[in-house]
């Protein structure tokens, strides 16, 4: 018998359900169900901006061990210590470091992404 914690896990789209969750009202997260199907291990989201938005946003850092976002639609603008203001589109994939700290500056009222974290709950600070 395995002692591997993961389980096989499926989220279809046409049960998916987008709510408000973390640190900015504006954004809604549909939760794939990876935090779940590996013990808190990973989390994995598709998030998406419920408008668009310049300015209003708080300057922060995440602690954790890996995060990273893949651009399904839209785009998005933020500034980070390491590489300056940057405008990612769909297709871009973001790796960020632990406590780099950084601030989203605008993005399109289409924006959509994929979010994947180890682990799937941690820490947001506000620097």
């Amino acid at each position: 018998m395995s002692s591997d914690p993961f389980k096989f896990h499926v989220s279809f789209a046409k049960d998916g359900k987008f709510e408000p969750q973390g640190l900015w009202s504006h954004f809604e997260y549909r939760d794939l169900g990876i935090a779940a199907a590996t013990g808190g291990r990973f989390g994995a989201h598709v998030i998406r901006a419920k408008e668009a938005r310049e300015g209003g946003f708080k300057r922060h850092k995440h602690e954790l061990e890996f995060q990273m976002f893949y651009m399904l639609k839209g785009w998005f603008k933020f500034e980070c210590e390491e590489g300056g203001v940057i405008t990612v589109h769909a297709g871009d994939c973001v790796h960020q470091p632990s406590q780099m700290p950084h601030i989203t500056l605008a993005c399109s009222d289409d924006l959509e992404l994929i979010e994947i974290t180890s682990p799937a709950e941690f820490p947001t600070i506000e620097v």
